[in-house]
This record gives structure tokens, sequence and C-alpha cells, in this order.
């Protein structure tokens, strides 16, 4: 069975009390630079790993060149890790309308939305877990939409030998540079397919520099364009395409998040913790693209946050290498 490289992951970010270090988020980090090349390092970045939602980019191309007619918000949603909020059910539903599919459609898990708020609504009014509702109900719907395009079976879209599925595999390997090392069934009950950290860096950053009016522009363009879409409000894939001209940025479960920006600086991160509460992914990988030469500075509060005690900041975490 492939094994996590854990004993070689390396120190990326730390949780400072009281002047005294509490705990380290250990990890993998690479940098590409303009040209492609390795610019920065930290871990076993040629190790595969699973990159989780980091790469519904790549579904979301698969889905275009399988022939789904999606854009705009629609798209963005596609490529995204919604909240679950009211607009991004709106979309996903409009979604799945026009490819004359009902949300019944949708082989995803029923989940809560990972906005709170929302949440706690859903809660008082009796509400319960829906799959549209459920942070990749837009990318099964989009995965949905290329199957009636195709005349594919919807039932059945999941299977890793499905003809979507394989497209989307081939897609992978094609942009990241290197054939797939394992196949597992994701949190969302898509197939999951594992590459390389440095591989899914190779990826994204093959998509920012592809054609304009080529495949892979249409998905980043919708994602800059809506990235609301994409995440949600207060979400660092959101804020990070919102500050960073031309950033294109998608987190994944388990600590994984890949960012690149127009010049073709890609970073990638994985942490090896699963970096539960948030707080390791987007500063590591923020750091890797400023030691590449890239200007963070609109988003530098992201790259620490407070530690409180008492309800009062007593510390801070923040990444180790600055």
């Amino acid at each position: 069975m492939p094994e996590s490289p854990l004993p070689d992951y390396a120190p990326l970010v730390e949780v400072v009390r009281s002047g005294f270090r509490e705990g380290v988020h250990y990890g993998t980090a690479v940098g590409l630079t303009a040209a492609g090349d390795v610019g920065y390092a930290r871990g076993p970045v040629d190790t595969p790993m699973f990159p989780r939602s980091s790469a519904k980019p790549f579904q979301a191309l698969a889905c275009l060149r399988a022939g789904a007619d999606v854009a705009g918000e629609r798209l963005a949603i596609a490529a995204g890790s919604h909240s679950g909020a009211d607009p991004h059910v709106a979309a996903v539903r409009g979604m799945l309308a026009d490819a004359g599919l009902t949300p019944e459609a949708l082989r995803c898990p029923p989940d809560w939305p990972l906005d709170r708020s929302v949440r706690d609504a859903l809660l008082r009014a009796g509400g319960e877990p829906e799959r549209l509702r459920m942070n990749c109900s837009g990318k099964h719907a989009a995965m949905l939409t290329a199957c009636v395009r195709q005349g594919w079976s919807t039932g059945d879209y999941l299977d890793p030998e499905h003809p979507l599925q394989a497209l989307v595999r081939a897609t992978t390997e094609e942009k990241c540079g290197e054939p797939v090392a394992h196949t597992a069934v994701d949190g969302c009950g898509a197939p999951q397919l594992a590459v390389s950290l440095a591989g899914l860096a190779r990826g994204l950053r093959a998509m920012t520099l592809a054609e304009p009016d080529s495949a892979e522009a249409r998905v980043l363009d919708a994602m800059r364009g809506f990235p609301e879409f994409v995440a949600g409000d207060g979400r660092p894939d959101t804020v990070v395409m919102r500050r960073l001209p031309g950033a294109v940025s998608k987190q994944g479960a388990e600590g994984v998040m890949v960012v690149s920006v127009p010049t073709g600086e890609t970073a990638a991160v994985k942490i090896s913790d699963g970096d539960a509460a948030g707080r390791g992914a987007a500063m590591a990988a923020l750091m890797a693209l400023a030691a590449l030469g890239v200007d963070i500075d609109p988003v530098a509060d992201l790259l620490s946050r407070p530690v409180l005690g008492g309800g009062e900041p007593v510390g801070v975490v923040r990444p180790l290498h600055r």
C-alpha cells in the first residue's frame, strides 16, 4: 500500500503562545519560477499526494473538453469548493436544469453549508443537509452536464472507468506532466488522483499560461471573474483572487493549496496534519510565492493569525520561512 512521506516533511508554520513555540505544522511546499523551474522547495515535492479539491480546475477543464456548455459563475463553481450560500445553490440548480436534470442526479453526499451563518440559518429553519449545499456540488453538476452533452450515462458518472472520469485522468496527467500514481475515492465520491505536489503546480501553471481562447483560459478566467463562487466571503481562495491581480488560487482538503500568477510563478503546499483549522496552507503557499519574487503585499494580513488566551491575543501563528 502506498505510504505518506511523513518522515520527510519539513517545518512550514509555527504556533507561538506567550513567547513559547507550542506547535509546528509540517508539510511540503514547492514554487515554480516564471520559466517553470523549481525555485523553492521544502520537503518531498516529487512524492505522490492527493491534491483533493485543488484538482478541480483540471476536472472542470475535462468537463469543457467533453462539451459542457458552462461559463461565468457556473464555470467558476464547477472549479470551486463553494460555501453553500443561496447564490451557490442557485448556480448549481440552474446548471442541472439546463442539462435537463434535477438535484436528485447528484451523487455527492448531502452536507451542511461550509458557511456557518448559512448553516445556522438552516438549522433554525429546521433544514437538513442537502446535496446542493455540499461544497463539491458545482463540480458534480458540471460532470453531469458533460455526460448529457456526450450522451454518456449519468447514474455511474463517478465510476473511475466511466468515459468522463477517463477524460479527467487523461487531462490531469497531461497538465501535471506525470502519470497518476494512485486512485482513491474523494470525500464527495468522485475519483481522487494522486500526483506529486510539483505536478500539481505544473498543472495549474500550464493552465495559467495557456492561449487566451483555450478551454484552460476559460476555466481560470471564470475563477478570476467570480472568486466568490470558487469559495466564499472570507475564505483564502476568494481573498487571494480578489486582492492579487490575475492570481488563481484553489485549496483542497487535508492542507493542500495551489496558487498561480499570470507571469507563471506557481506555488503549491501540502500540510501533513491536514491543517484542520485552516491556518497553515495559505501562509506557506504565499511564502513560496514571495520566495519566487512575487509581490504578496496585498495579502500580507494572511501571513499571521493571532493565538488567543483569555479572549485576548497572546501569540501568533506564522510561517517559519520569511
